[in-house]
This record gives C-alpha cells, sequence and structure tokens, in this order.
C-alpha cells in the first residue's frame, strides 16, 4: 500500500444537539466536510458525539432500585441511538467521501436491545473500516452501556498509516494500549469525555511511551444546549459541562496543537510519518526496549464464549 508520510489532520472540539441524532449527525456531516475542504485527511470527532454523552443524567438508578422516569430516559436515549449499518453511519460515509478524508467519530450504538460506546471510523471512499465497542464503562456509563470485547481491539492499515484507538478511560488500561503498541500503532486515535487537564497529560504520556502520534478529542458541552425537556434534570450542574480539552500531541510526547477550553473549536496538525520511527531509536515499548524473555502478553481476540457448564 502507497502510504503518505506528511498528512494533515483535525481534531474537531464541538458539540452536538443533544439527543437529536438527526440534527447531530447533519452538525457532524457538515464538520467533516469543512475540515476536509481544509485539508485534513483524517478527521476525528468525539466520544459519543451521536446522539450525545449524557453527562449529569443518572437515568433513574440508585442500587437496588431504577425508575419509570429513568426507564423512560433510557428509551429516549435508546431511539437516538445509532444503527449500524444504518441512515446515521449512510450519512457519515457520505459526508467522507465527499470529504475525501478518513473520519472517525464516537457514536452510541444500538444492538437489538443494548447500548454501547462506539467508535467508528470511515475510509474516503465511504467505506466503514473499523467498529470498536468500549471494553469497560466508566462508573455510571454502566448503567447505560454494555461492554465490548477483544474481537475489535485491532489497529488498521490506511494510505495515512497504521490507525487505531481507544475510548475515554479505556486508554487509561495499560493491556489495551500494550495490544495497539504491539500492532505498530503510528496514528493513535482517543475520543474522549474526560474534560480534566490530567488528560492531556496522560495524552502526552500515551505519545511518547508508544511513540506515536495521539488526537485526543472532546465535546464542548453546555447546560443550555441541552433539550427543553432535560432542564430539570442537569438544573444542578454548571453551566458549562464540558470545557474539552482536546489536543495533538507527538511521538516525542510534544503538544503539536491545543489543547483548547472552553469553546468549539477545529485543531489542525501536520504529521510526519517518519517521526515514529525516528522516536523508536531510543524507546520501543513492544520492541527493543521490551523484555518477552520476562513478559508475556496475549489478546483474546475473539468474541467471549461462556464455558460449558459441565
Amino acid at each position: 500500500m502507497n502510504r503518505e508520510r506528511t498528512i494533515r489532520v483535525a481534531v474537531l472540539q464541538a458539540a452536538p444537539v443533544p439527543f437529536d441524532l438527526e440534527a447531530s449527525t447533519d452538525k457532524a456531516s457538515r464538520l467533516i466536510r469543512e475540515a476536509g475542504a481544509n485539508g485534513a485527511r483524517l478527521v476525528l470527532l468525539p466520544e459519543a458525539f451521536l446522539p450525545a454523552y449524557p453527562r449529569g443524567l443518572g437515568f433513574g438508578t440508585i442500587v437496588g432500585n431504577r425508575t419509570r422516569a429513568g426507564r423512560d430516559l433510557w428509551k429516549w436515549y435508546w431511539e437516538q441511538a445509532v444503527e449500524v449499518p444504518g441512515p446515521a453511519t449512510r450519512q457519515l460515509a457520505t459526508a467522507s467521501r465527499d470529504a475525501g478524508t478518513h473520519a472517525a467519530i464516537g457514536v452510541v450504538e444500538r444492538d437489538r436491545g443494548s447500548l454501547y460506546c462506539t467508535f467508528l471510523i470511515f475510509g474516503p471512499d465511504g467505506s466503514l473500516l473499523h467498529r470498536h465497542r468500549k471494553l469497560k464503562p466508566t462508573a455510571q456509563e454502566r448503567v447505560i452501556w454494555g461492554e465490548g470485547d477483544g474481537s475489535s481491539l485491532r489497529v488498521i492499515d490506511t494510505s495515512l498509516g497504521r490507525v487505531g484507538g481507544l475510548l475515554c478511560w479505556e486508554n487509561y488500561m495499560p493491556l489495551a494500549r500494550t495490544a495497539l503498541y504491539q500492532q505498530g500503532v503510528e496514528i493513535y486515535l482517543a475520543p474522549t469525555a474526560d474534560p480534566r487537564e490530567t488528560w492531556v497529560a496522560s495524552m502526552r504520556h500515551i505519545g511518547c511511551e508508544g511513540r506515536c502520534f495521539v488526537l485526543g478529542c472532546n465535546q464542548y458541552l453546555t447546560r443550555s444546549m441541552y433539550p427543553r425537556e432535560l432542564a430539570d434534570e442537569v438544573r444542578d450542574q454548571p453551566e458549562v459541562m464540558c470545557r474539552g480539552g482536546s489536543v495533538i500531541v507527538s511521538p516525542f510526547g510534544d503538544v503539536l496543537a491545543g489543547p483548547v477550553w472552553d469553546r468549539e473549536e477545529t485543531l489542525y496538525a501536520t504529521l510526519d510519518l517518519d517521526d515514529v520511527v525516528r522516536a523508536k531509536m531510543d524507546l520501543d515499548v513492544v520492541g527493543h526496549y521490551s523484555r518477552p524473555d520476562v513478559f508475556e502478553f496475549g489478546v483474546k481476540a475473539r468474541p467471549y464464549e461462556a464455558p460449558p457448564l459441565q
């Protein structure tokens, strides 16, 4: 495969139209086309951009009890979620093709009666190249999202290089990161909902540790963006519910663009993929800096199957 060694990338720190799949998909498609028109060959949008990361919502749950109102809210969220394939993915595929760019986006995926926090990558021809479901939802997320498995823990080979990524706090799972490093990830995508400054430090650490470019992308979200029907649910939240903090990092851990806070903004950077090779001169955590005589590592790549009862 002929690869481009110098590429322009875009990280889209933006807000969806919360709980409105159609409007959010329209916005994502517009942003993808705009970034492509500005020369981006790879575009990244945040975690759960479609139809929104449900920040501040409890879905009527306490240990041992769920309310009818909370179930109704989850039903609304389920109805606005993305089917893969479905109308939203077809629209995103068209936007990627029109823009001539790779586009990666976090979505809430609906599969039968379950929801998953999912990461999709589309090719510049409109093909769906990759789908990854979050391995471990964090804290209250476990009430609303199911778990993925090792079958999607992989890096894909593209004309831009080897691209892979993890969602939000999956990036705090050292062995999940190692699985991507082992597959030679060069462009590491990290859509998130974490707006803390420590997230930027994590992105820099991953770039330095993995000797890869890292694109960290978050939403900018305010309370007033929520639909009127949810005003009471989020009334105790601050007006700025998610500050952002999107950033682009080099294989040496240097910040190339961002971090950007408290607004919607598109970050651009030009990546020299040869820097991945240069950076591995003194550190390759799955190569000359590893100790396979001491450590063993493997991924159960097939979907989980329960063992027989006897």
